[in-house]
């Protein structure tokens, strides 16, 4: 069975969270699974703690050397391994890791404006598919290797939208599925209403015209990089109780995009 992979972001990550309970029952049931996670808001809140200024670019951080500093604690550390020890505590099996680890992910910057950022990415699945092998829950942060050509390089890490890296990750392992937990129901039209199912050519037309932006649009944007081998993905509201277990079993929500 081809993995699952699942991207979660910290907004849907609370005290009435279901979510860790449901990776663990998932995987005590025989279904392998891939975590990448985002922390934007944890990010942001320990640069205002540090009084780091902070601003977007089409809903990319600028990502200054002391900026990035922060991103590979925050991500890579505190919330890598929040992660991973709330899953070994219900009994589960996770390593954590990030994109820097085992040469995972090379990253580009294709924008210099937006500095330590990457946005090209080239993703090695094979540490991913040994730690599935042995049984593992590989739960990855969005920090990633740096292809740098610049003179003035100071460190070869790269922050990476966490949206972007799980359609590469998803990619690159020909998974079962890209669900993304949200904290919105899914999609929605120009008129407000909630899309159930688009076709990838409808996906790009809700970018191209505008309808999907910010943070929804690299959602989009990601499903269409993992659609070049992943059968189906969806976008699904995270703040359900047992979301994630009520999609794998079927109990349709969301949007869905393939």
């Amino acid at each position: 069975m081809n993995p699952l992979t699942i991207k979660i972001g910290g907004s849907t990550l609370g005290h009435k969270d279901t979510t860790i309970e449901d990776l663990v029952t998932l995987q005590k049931k025989g279904v392998p699974l891939v975590v990448v996670h985002g922390g934007a808001n944890t990010v942001t809140s320990w640069l205002r703690r540090l009084d780091i200024p902070t601003s977007f670019i089409r809903g990319l951080r600028i990502t200054d050397l002391q900026t990035l500093e922060v991103v590979t604690a925050v991500l890579a550390g505190l919330v890598n391994k929040e992660l991973v020890s709330a899953i070994w505590k219900l009994g589960g099996k996770a390593i954590g890791l990030s994109g820097a680890d085992g040469g995972l992910i090379v990253a580009r910057n294709k924008t210099p404006e937006l500095g330590y950022t990457g946005e090209e990415l080239e993703v090695d699945a094979a540490l991913l598919r040994s730690l599935l092998r042995e049984g593992y829950m590989p739960v990855v942060a969005p920090v990633s290797l740096g292809s740098l050509e610049r003179a003035d390089t100071k460190t070869n890490l790269l922050n990476v939208n966490g949206d972007t890296v799980a359609g590469e990750i998803a990619a690159a392992l020909r998974a079962e599925k890209l669900i993304f937990l949200t904290d919105v129901p899914g999609l929605y039209d120009s008129s407000g209403n909630l899309i159930r199912k688009l076709a990838p050519s409808e996906a790009e037309a809700l970018l191209t015209s505008g309808v999907a932006s910010g943070g929804m649009a690299a959602k989009i944007e990601a499903c269409l990089i993992a659609l070049t081998t992943v059968p189906v993905t969806r976008i699904i509201d995270g703040r359900v109780p047992h979301a994630l277990i009520n999609e794998v079993e079927g109990r349709d929500n969301g949007t869905t995009i393939g």
